[in-house]
């Protein structure tokens, strides 16, 4: 029997029904496309000028746009070897080496000079004003990378974060 011919109960029920499909099937497309970015993306990086040891720190910032993610480990287009570091419990704060830092669910999220970052031992000359590229390894996502810029704040080659 063609639609028109059903009672005008059946045709509100159907019309309706069709409405919630439709709305259930737009509300799908809208939340694929809000996912369909990556779900981790590195804003900015910097590297200090390493010091006459040859050991510097370096920070970037984490766009975090999906759940939790660990990161695990770092390298550097410079070379040498990068750790993980965090402050510890204690006061004053002292930094310590760690095996993952865990990057919150939707977050932007600072490796910094007070709080958790990367150090960098045995590398490569930097040369401020140059840039290196930093590597960091997330467990399941595997590695991302970003260009870091080599500063030195002390002569006035830049301050915490140029992007």
């Amino acid at each position: 029997m063609p639609a028109s011919r059903w009672p005008a109960s059946a045709r509100v029920a159907a019309v309706g029904a069709g409405l919630a499909l439709s709305a259930a099937l737009l509300a799908g497309c809208g939340a694929a496309q809000a996912s369909s970015g990556p779900p981790l993306t590195l804003l900015s990086g910097q590297v200090l000028e390493p010091n006459g040891q040859g050991v510097t720190d370096a920070y970037v910032i984490i766009q975090n746009n999906g759940p939790a993610v660990t990161l695990v480990g770092a390298r550097s287009s410079a070379g040498g070897a990068v750790v993980l570091r965090s402050p510890g419990s204690s006061q004053p704060i002292v930094m310590r080496t760690v095996s993952t830092i865990t990057i919150p669910a939707h977050s932007l999220f600072h490796l910094q000079p007070s709080g958790a970052h990367l150090l960098i031992t045995g590398s490569g000359p930097m040369k401020a004003g140059t840039e290196i590229i930093i590597t960091l390894l997330f467990a399941h996502l595997g590695a991302i990378s970003v260009p870091a810029m080599v500063t030195n704040p002390q002569t006035g080659g830049s301050s915490y974060f140029l992007n």
